[in-house]
Protein backbone atom coordinates (compact mmCIF):
# COMPACT_ATOMS: atom_id res chain seq x y z
CA UNK A 1 0.00 0.00 0.00
CA UNK A 2 1.24 3.42 -0.49
CA UNK A 3 1.26 6.58 1.15
CA UNK A 4 -1.82 7.64 -1.08
CA UNK A 5 -3.95 4.80 -0.55
CA UNK A 6 -3.53 5.21 3.28
CA UNK A 7 -4.37 8.97 2.93
CA UNK A 8 -7.93 8.06 0.97
CA UNK A 9 -8.34 5.27 3.36
CA UNK A 10 -7.70 8.03 6.48
CA UNK A 11 -10.31 10.42 4.67
CA UNK A 12 -12.86 8.23 4.12
CA UNK A 13 -12.78 6.78 7.76
CA UNK A 14 -12.86 10.92 9.19
CA UNK A 15 -15.61 11.49 6.24
CA UNK A 16 -17.86 8.05 7.49
CA UNK A 17 -17.18 9.51 11.16
CA UNK A 18 -18.62 12.87 9.68
CA UNK A 19 -21.76 11.54 8.35
CA UNK A 20 -22.32 9.57 11.45
CA UNK A 21 -21.86 12.61 13.97
CA UNK A 22 -24.01 14.70 11.73
CA UNK A 23 -26.84 11.95 11.11
CA UNK A 24 -27.64 11.86 15.09
CA UNK A 25 -28.25 15.42 15.16
CA UNK A 26 -30.77 15.55 12.06
CA UNK A 27 -32.60 12.27 13.53
CA UNK A 28 -33.28 14.34 16.77
CA UNK A 29 -34.47 17.36 14.43
CA UNK A 30 -37.00 14.45 12.72
CA UNK A 31 -38.41 13.72 15.88
CA UNK A 32 -38.93 16.92 17.01
CA UNK A 33 -40.56 17.27 14.47
CA UNK A 34 -42.55 14.31 14.40
CA UNK A 35 -43.70 15.56 18.33
CA UNK A 36 -44.21 18.86 16.91
CA UNK A 37 -46.38 17.96 14.17
CA UNK A 38 -48.36 15.70 16.75
CA UNK A 39 -48.75 19.21 18.88
CA UNK A 40 -49.89 20.48 16.41
CA UNK A 41 -52.90 17.90 15.52
CA UNK A 42 -53.62 17.65 19.14
CA UNK A 43 -54.23 21.53 19.24
CA UNK A 44 -56.23 21.37 16.20
CA UNK A 45 -58.69 18.85 17.38
CA UNK A 46 -58.98 20.30 20.62
CA UNK A 47 -58.84 23.93 19.17
CA UNK A 48 -62.20 23.33 16.34
CA UNK A 49 -64.80 22.21 18.95
CA UNK A 50 -64.07 25.74 21.12
CA UNK A 51 -64.26 27.22 17.92
CA UNK A 52 -67.51 26.05 16.87
CA UNK A 53 -68.97 26.52 20.60
CA UNK A 54 -67.73 30.33 20.63
CA UNK A 55 -69.43 30.67 16.97
CA UNK A 56 -72.51 29.23 18.65
CA UNK A 57 -72.50 31.75 21.69
CA UNK A 58 -72.18 34.10 19.48
CA UNK A 59 -74.84 33.75 17.37
CA UNK A 60 -77.09 33.38 20.68
CA UNK A 61 -75.62 36.64 21.79
CA UNK A 62 -76.87 37.91 18.74
CA UNK A 63 -80.42 36.80 19.19
CA UNK A 64 -79.98 38.23 22.68
CA UNK A 65 -79.26 41.44 21.83
CA UNK A 66 -81.74 41.60 19.07
CA UNK A 67 -84.39 40.96 22.01
CA UNK A 68 -82.65 43.59 24.08
CA UNK A 69 -82.95 45.97 21.50
CA UNK A 70 -86.70 45.20 20.79
CA UNK A 71 -87.26 45.83 24.60
CA UNK A 72 -85.20 48.71 24.84
CA UNK A 73 -87.01 50.40 21.80
CA UNK A 74 -90.51 49.48 23.40
CA UNK A 75 -89.56 51.18 26.39
CA UNK A 76 -88.27 54.24 25.01
CA UNK A 77 -91.89 54.67 22.95
CA UNK A 78 -93.56 53.80 26.47
CA UNK A 79 -91.30 57.00 27.74
CA UNK A 80 -92.42 58.80 24.89
CA UNK A 81 -96.05 58.12 25.68
CA UNK A 82 -95.64 58.62 29.45
CA UNK A 83 -94.21 62.62 28.29
CA UNK A 84 -96.68 63.08 26.36
CA UNK A 85 -99.64 62.51 28.77
CA UNK A 86 -97.84 64.16 31.15
CA UNK A 87 -96.99 67.68 28.76
CA UNK A 88 -100.91 67.07 27.87
CA UNK A 89 -102.33 66.08 31.87
CA UNK A 90 -99.96 69.97 32.81
CA UNK A 91 -101.44 71.85 30.02
CA UNK A 92 -104.79 70.82 31.00
CA UNK A 93 -105.37 70.18 34.35
CA UNK A 94 -102.48 71.47 36.19
CA UNK A 95 -102.27 74.79 35.26
CA UNK A 96 -105.76 75.02 36.01
CA UNK A 97 -105.74 73.72 39.38
CA UNK A 98 -102.49 75.93 40.16
CA UNK A 99 -104.56 78.69 39.16
CA UNK A 100 -107.35 77.25 41.44
CA UNK A 101 -105.20 76.49 44.72
CA UNK A 102 -104.03 80.59 44.18
CA UNK A 103 -107.39 82.10 44.42
CA UNK A 104 -108.53 80.03 47.15
CA UNK A 105 -104.86 80.72 49.16
CA UNK A 106 -105.64 84.17 48.39
CA UNK A 107 -109.31 83.52 49.73
CA UNK A 108 -108.40 81.91 52.96
CA UNK A 109 -105.67 85.19 53.64
CA UNK A 110 -108.60 87.56 52.62
CA UNK A 111 -110.88 85.99 55.15
CA UNK A 112 -108.45 84.75 57.52
CA UNK A 113 -107.87 88.66 58.34
CA UNK A 114 -111.77 89.51 59.28
CA UNK A 115 -111.71 86.27 62.14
Amino acid sequence: MSGGDIAGLIAATAFVLLVGAAAVPLLKLGQVFDEARASVREFTEHAVPVIDEAAGLVASSNTQVARVDTITTSAAEVSQDVAALTALFSATVGRPLLKLAAFSAGVRRALGGYR
